[in-house]
């Protein structure tokens, strides 16, 4: 049943949760081209508190892209990034750049399955919830899971990266 389930969703975020043998919960919705904020649509569809629901951001630190993973109530404190992985500056990368290197689309990008994987940064208000949504590698859809296994599957650095 959980192989149907993952080819039916057919991301390589999947995949990679089934084949880390991870507990996750996928939630799909009808997706809404003209909405502002791929996040808190998310949130909304799925009756989610916009704490709960984080999305990936692709920033360039120091010439080398970095995935931070925030809140969708929030965004992302560049300077503390860059501090999170020992680097001076962080800019956002460029949207080009995000696609192609993750493999995932503008508001359907990963923190899982990168085509090449990146340095990933979860914000630490994550630890406060047994659970969280992260995109599940398309817009429309989303995992829900624990965040040691997200920060376990990105190899992720725990940090205070978000903005309220």
């Amino acid at each position: 049943m959980a192989k149907k389930k993952q080819r039916s969703a057919g991301t390589p975020a999947t995949v990679a949760l089934t084949a880390a043998n991870t507990a996750y919960t996928l939630h799909a919705y009808e997706h809404d081209p003209a909405s502002p904020s791929y996040g808190e649509e998310a949130a909304r569809a799925l009756g989610v508190p916009a704490d709960r629901v984080f999305k990936t951001l692709v920033a360039d630190v120091d010439g080398e892209l970095t995935v931070a993973v925030v809140p969708v109530a929030g965004s992302l404190d560049l300077k503390a990034l860059a501090s999170a992985v020992g680097g001076k500056r962080a800019a956002m990368a460029d949207p080009a750049a995000a696609e192609r290197t993750t493999g995932y689309v503008r508001g359907g990008i990963s923190p899982l399955g990168q085509r090449k994987r990146l340095r990933t940064v979860l914000d630490s208000s994550a630890s406060a919830h047994p659970t969280v949504c992260v995109s599940a590698g398309r817009r429309g859809l989303e995992v829900e899971l624990s965040p040691a296994d997200l920060a376990a599957l990105t190899d992720a650095v725990i940090a205070p990266i978000g903005r309220a």
